[in-house]
């Protein structure tokens, strides 16, 4: 989409805004659905091609690989109702530059356990040898249970994960400044980033990778405000998206950047059915697929911490008292909100269970599953992102696949030709580069 596109926008409306696509592969966790029979391999490099590939012909801006640092785990077993193990990000997407044209390749890259010269370097070469394509999601964590694989456990308390992230990011953009203008040495000496180092990549067609950022939290939104191209928003009701939005663009001149210098893409799962009806009996058997009977019982057990394995999932919630020690965080980050008080949420189950008279695995689907924010008709879901859009709550949407290829192909198909009809998509893509597709300002 040309710049001028966006540069026509009111503060409320933009009658001309493109919907702005991407996929966010996690790779992990109950969204995605691996064990039909004819779901593909998620180790194979031929189901990314396969995938960059259907994205490239639906036009979509980029393909955006989450990243585990650690296998999840169950009480210290194996989850082997997830995918237990991922390729490294930047050597997937590094495959699928040769594969793909346009594509852009965002990788999730944690700035806790990295180090800015040596992630800088493997970005910015992602970036040159896919002629401009590459992204960087920062993410960051503070949880020990991943940091053992890198020997630091907790190291870096909650609170101070944005200061690092916010140094890390500066010291890779000089960095990347540097190989740009050949300004040679980069010297950083603060208590979180230390770093005394030149560039050794010159830089893409589109001078530096795309920065993304996730982070609801303030400190996440000042970062985001400061440094981020692009936002992954978790927020897609469509108040609260406008609400985010809103803020995150008044934060923006405090860094002296102008509001549109930031694209705003929150996740979504969608379910495309040719009917509404259709539609929402996809979305009950997605429901009890994310939450099947065994995930149903690992969930308690996290809660419990204890084998609850003789439990009958359709049956009530387990007699027993839990444990009185907090959440186990082997199964991946758990929000800071939800570490403790987990007796007091336990009792709560059991009032909710015993009112409605719910077993486990209804009770598991009743507080775990989350509707998908996006059901209906491939006419419906486009009326409703051209909205979006053109009232500035967002962007476009970073789709989180819940069924390969058959959720993505279903947008591809049949939303994209409805947003065209609209006016609200691109029928070709009219640059090389991820900013270019991005529509973003020029460095």
């Amino acid at each position: 989409m040309p710049e001028a596109a966006h540069g026509t926008a009111t503060p409320d409306h933009d009658p001309t805004a493109q919907v702005h696509l991407g996929v966010f592969f996690t790779g992990v966790g109950p969204q995605l659905i691996w064990t039909q029979p004819d779901s593909p391999s998620h180790t194979a490099i031929e189901t990314f091609v396969d995938v960059a590939r259907l994205l490239e012909r639906g036009l979509f801006d980029a393909f955006f690989l989450g990243e585990g640092l650690r296998v999840r785990e169950n009480r210290g077993r194996i989850f082997d109702l997830d995918i237990a193990g991922r390729p490294d990000a930047i050597t997937q997407l590094s495959a699928l530059a040769g594969a793909t044209s346009r594509i852009g390749l965002v990788a999730t890259q944690n700035t806790t356990y990295n180090f800015p010269a040596d992630l800088a370097r493997r970005l910015a070469s992602l970036d040159l040898l896919s002629g401009g394509r590459a992204g960087w999601n920062v993410v960051t964590t503070d949880n020990a249970w991943t940091g053992a694989n890198f020997r630091h456990g907790g190291w870096l308390p909650h609170e101070r994960r944005y200061e690092r992230a916010t140094a890390f990011v500066e010291a890779a953009k000089a960095l990347w400044a540097a190989g740009a203008g050949g300004t040679g040495e980069v010297v950083r000496d603060t208590d979180l980033v230390r770093l005394r180092a030149s560039a050794t990549v010159p830089p893409s067609p589109q001078g530096r990778p795309v920065i993304f950022q996730a982070g609801d939290s303030d400190g996440g939104r000042e970062l985001a405000a400061a440094h981020a191209d692009v936002v992954f928003s978790a927020n897609t009701d469509y108040e609260k998206a406008l609400a985010y939005a809103t803020d995150l663009r008044s934060r923006l001149a405090r860094y002296g950047r102008p509001a549109d210098a930031v694209r705003i893409l929150p996740g979504a799962m969608v379910v495309v059915g040719d009917t509404a009806e259709d539609a929402e009996d996809k979305a009950r058997w997605l429901r009890e697929e994310q939450v099947s009977p065994p995930r149903a019982i690992a969930f308690l057990e996290q809660y419990w911490g204890t084998d609850l394995s003789a439990w009958d999932p359709d049956g009530p919630l387990p007699d027993i008292e839990p444990s009185e020690a907090e959440l186990d965080p082997s199964r991946g980050t758990i929000p800071i909100e939800e570490r403790t008080g987990k007796l007091a949420q336990i009792r709560k189950w059991r009032e909710l269970a015993a009112e409605r008279d719910l077993s486990i695995v209804q009770l598991v689907r009743e507080v775990s599953a989350r509707r998908p924010p996006f059901v209906g008709t491939a006419a419906q879901i486009a009326d409703e992102w051209t909205r979006y859009v053109r009232t500035r709550a967002a962007d476009g949407f970073n789709i989180v696949p819940h069924l390969l290829p058959s959720s993505l192909t279903d947008i591809v198909d049949k939303v994209v030709p409805e947003l065209q009809e609209r006016g609200a998509y691109r029928t070709a893509y009219e640059g090389t580069t991820l900013r270019e597709h991005l529509a973003l300002p020029p460095l």
